[in-house]
């Protein structure tokens, strides 16, 4: 169950995240998914097929990661999992960043990608925290209207910017709606806390402070992922397209700047996902006063730091 790389430094989360954020496993069929499952849980079991070989036992264990919710072991839907990021986010982003000039095109593809961001952060929360199907539609509602806020009013201020000005407008969208979106879906963690434990997963409570780190990691996580290609790419087609050639194949700027959005998101997934650690750890004194006197009470100075799942 443990990673095969170090997950304390940034290039070994990096390299677990290329690992099972990889675009071709959205390929693998639903029976070969739930054929990598059950080898998974045999090995944990200590029923390791006769004749396996490593390779094999390797590759399951990437399907699984890539398509089982960490916590309740869940097959997760397609579109939440973070391998459909590359392939969901190129074709929407590329859109945001050609679609941008007039208010319609604005509203209709930031709907778009709400609609993607919620089923992506639902996917990925803390599973051990669950919400209602009515919190799932004000955080919905609360993200999309945010999104759509922020790009309709900056798209109508920069109407006497800089072309380039202009261009950036769905970014700034986008990093708004992260900030609403991922605290409102995932609002009962911060309201109820979410299941902290010591080194050895042994459960210790619950902490609201934990959630609110985790969410924030997340947040900062999404932007991050979203900046390079819809911050450097515009600066590349407002360059390209001062070019004559690219002046006459007008048509083809929109699949142009999804396959270059591709090209950066095949990177920032999982280099985003490995800005912080999967396994959050906080500071014994960092917790509510009622918890950790709680611990204190039970372990002494035994547990110095408190770990849980900050989700992705």
């Amino acid at each position: 169950d443990s990673p095969r790389w170090d997950q304390s430094t940034f290039v070994g989360r990096l390299k677990h995240f290329l690992n099972i954020t990889d675009p071709r496993t959205v390929l693998v069929s639903e029976q070969e998914l739930d054929q990598a499952k059950a080898l998974v849980e045999g090995c944990r079991a200590g029923l390791v097929p006769p004749g396996s070989s490593q390779e094999q036992l390797l590759y399951a264990k990437k399907l699984y990661d890539s398509a089982f919710h960490p916590d309740s072991g869940e097959k997760m839907n397609l579109i939440g999992r973070m391998s459909f990021q590359v392939p969901g986010g190129m074709a929407i982003t590329g859109c945001m960043l050609q679609f941008y000039r007039t208010v319609p095109a604005v509203v209709f593809w930031q709907w778009v990608n709400q609609s993607f961001n919620a089923f992506v952060n639902y996917t990925n929360r803390n599973a051990a925290s669950p919400i209602s199907l009515r919190q799932i539609g004000v955080a919905y509602v609360t993200a999309t209207g945010a999104a759509l806020a922020t790009a309709v009013g900056l798209n109508l201020y920069t109407k006497r910017a800089p072309p380039l000005v202009a261009r950036w407008v769905p970014f700034a969208a986008v990093a708004a709606a992260n900030c609403v979106n991922i605290p409102m879906m995932r609002q009962q963690e911060i309201i109820n806390g979410i299941t902290v434990t010591d080194e050895n997963n042994n459960e210790l409570g619950r902490s609201r402070r934990a959630a609110v780190k985790g969410i924030a990691q997340v947040v900062l996580s999404r932007i991050t992922m979203a900046a390079p290609g819809m911050i450097i790419l515009p600066i590349i087609m407002e360059r390209l397209e001062k070019f004559t050639f690219m002046q006459r194949i007008q048509v083809l700027h929109g699949p142009l700047q999804v396959l270059l959005c591709g090209g950066f998101l095949l990177f920032m997934v999982p280099a985003a996902c490995a800005l912080f650690p999967q396994r959050c750890s906080l500071a014994l004194d960092d917790l509510e006063v009622e918890l950790r006197d709680s611990i204190m009470a039970k372990h002494g100075d035994k547990v110095p730091y408190v770990y849980f799942n900050k989700g992705l």
